[in-house]
């Protein structure tokens, strides 16, 4: 790189508007030049003034400076990188320890740092809000992918061990992702360990009653003792902070939460109540399919055809698909029980879709109470597993809605950014990503 040309300093002074530009606080522009690379250079340093000894407070002498390269922000579409040169002091004092040393601004950077603490903060920033990827990062700043990881690391790891981050949460969800695809050979045979994690998200709503998801954690495996633990690890403080505990149907994640959170209320997520009965329609309807025409549905099939009408509200139908389902109502009178599976799986969508709660609550409790005497042996299974999960299924509307919806929203936002890094290999990196872009570190 050529040598830059002093060109900010006029009689002796620095240029108030190059500083302005620049924003390094307690340091001046000297020069600017274009390596190249087609980066910018900024080389900076501090005015000249008197110093004391960092250890006895004896007045040090200078003794010249020292050129710290480090990648700042980029800046007009263009990498940059900051050249300070760093003044270097040496006490007169013949006991000291310190003797020697170099000047150091956090605010600048930390002590051997290659990023500035600006472009650390941007990089941050950048992976939270902005949806980007490491290697989208490190091309902006001009430097490689592990320069980019290893510099951000230590703030999110810092973030991750404040136990603060965990203080307020009243409605705790929970649900299993996958987080890869490959073997589960284990980690330390060189593998990438179980592919599915368990996630803990905050659901606690504001004053407002608005629930703004944060993702709490991310512990291998999909398992009731893996959520068990990790209750356990947060302490009785927190747990006895749990008000509702969300879920889905999963008995694991039920059991740790009644060993656990024995103050909480349980709540079954509202939407796999629905898918549930939604599929009880597709079974009936298959089942009468193979027994009408002893073969999976075909195109020409009343049935058939009315496929994907079923499993839509019928608050959302039209007019036309409307006398669709009454025309395959008509067409075969053993088509009733494909018509009554419906209605029941209608009749469950309705109960989440009353003007109050408790009118919402009455529908429920007839599901309870009717569903599982029905003739339809499908119907009747749903109604024996709503019934096992009675207290569950009626705690939706005791708690004023509770639901485990911000935690699926969680997850779709974790699957987003795994497809935008291709992939993670490192359970640990993935872990901090993902607390990062879901709101769990206090930064």
């Amino acid at each position: 790189m050529p040598e830059p040309t002093l060109c900010c300093r006029a009689g002796g002074d620095y240029c108030d508007r190059c500083d302005l530009l620049v924003g390094l606080p307690g340091l001046h522009v000297i020069a600017v030049e274009r390596d190249d690379r087609d980066r910018l250079v900024v080389m900076v340093e501090s005015a000249a003034e008197a110093m004391g000894c960092r250890s006895c407070g004896v007045i040090v002498h200078g003794h010249g400076r020292v050129n710290v390269h480090l990648v700042d922000a980029p800046a007009f579409g263009r990498p940059v990188r900051v050249v300070w040169r760093k003044r270097r002091w040496l006490c007169p004092e013949p006991a000291c320890e310190v003797g020697s040393f170099v000047e150091q601004d956090e605010r600048i950077a930390s002590p051997r740092a290659v990023l500035t603490t600006r472009a650390r903060v941007w990089a941050v920033e950048q992976l939270r809000r902005e949806h980007a990827s490491v290697n989208g990062i490190r091309r902006q700043l001009g430097t490689g992918w592990r320069t980019v990881w290893e510099s951000i690391k230590p703030i999110l790891q810092a973030a991750d061990a404040d136990p603060a981050r965990f203080d307020g949460v009243a409605i705790l969800g929970v649900d299993e992702h996958v987080w890869h695809h490959v073997s589960t050979k284990p980690v330390e045979d060189g593998g990438r360990g179980p592919k599915e994690l368990t996630g803990m998200v905050d659901l606690t709503r504001d004053a407002n009653g608005h629930t703004r998801a944060r993702l709490l954690d991310l512990v291998p495996g999909r398992s009731g003792a893996a959520y068990k633990d990790w209750l356990t690890q947060r302490g009785e403080a927190f747990r006895a902070g749990i008000e509702v505990a969300t879920l889905d149907p999963f008995h694991g994640y039920k059991n740790a939460i009644d060993d656990q959170l024995d103050d909480a209320r349980a709540v079954l997520d509202a939407f796999h109540v629905v898918k549930l009965a939604t599929a009880v329609v597709d079974d009936v309807r298959r089942r009468v399919q193979q027994e009408i025409h002893g073969h999976r549905g075909r195109k020409t099939d009343p049935l058939y055809r009315i496929r994907n009408i079923l499993r839509a509200g019928q608050e959302h139908l039209t007019d036309r698909q409307k006398a669709r389902l009454a025309a395959a109502w008509a067409a075969d009178e053993r088509h009733v029980e494909v018509e009554l599976a419906w209605s029941c799986a209608q009749q469950v969508r309705s109960a989440y879709h009353q003007p109050s709660h408790a009118a919402g609550r009455v529908i429920a409790q007839q599901i309870l109470d009717t569903f599982s005497s029905c003739p339809i042996p499908e119907v009747a299974r749903l109604g024996k597993t709503l019934r096992q999960w009675r207290t569950e299924f009626l705690g939706y509307f005791d708690t004023d809605g509770a639901n485990n919806g911000g935690t699926e929203a969680m997850n779709g936002l974790i699957e987003l950014h795994r497809r935008i890094a291709r992939g993670f290999r490192n359970r640990d990196n993935y872990r901090l990503r993902m607390l990062l872009i879901g709101g769990g570190l206090n930064l």
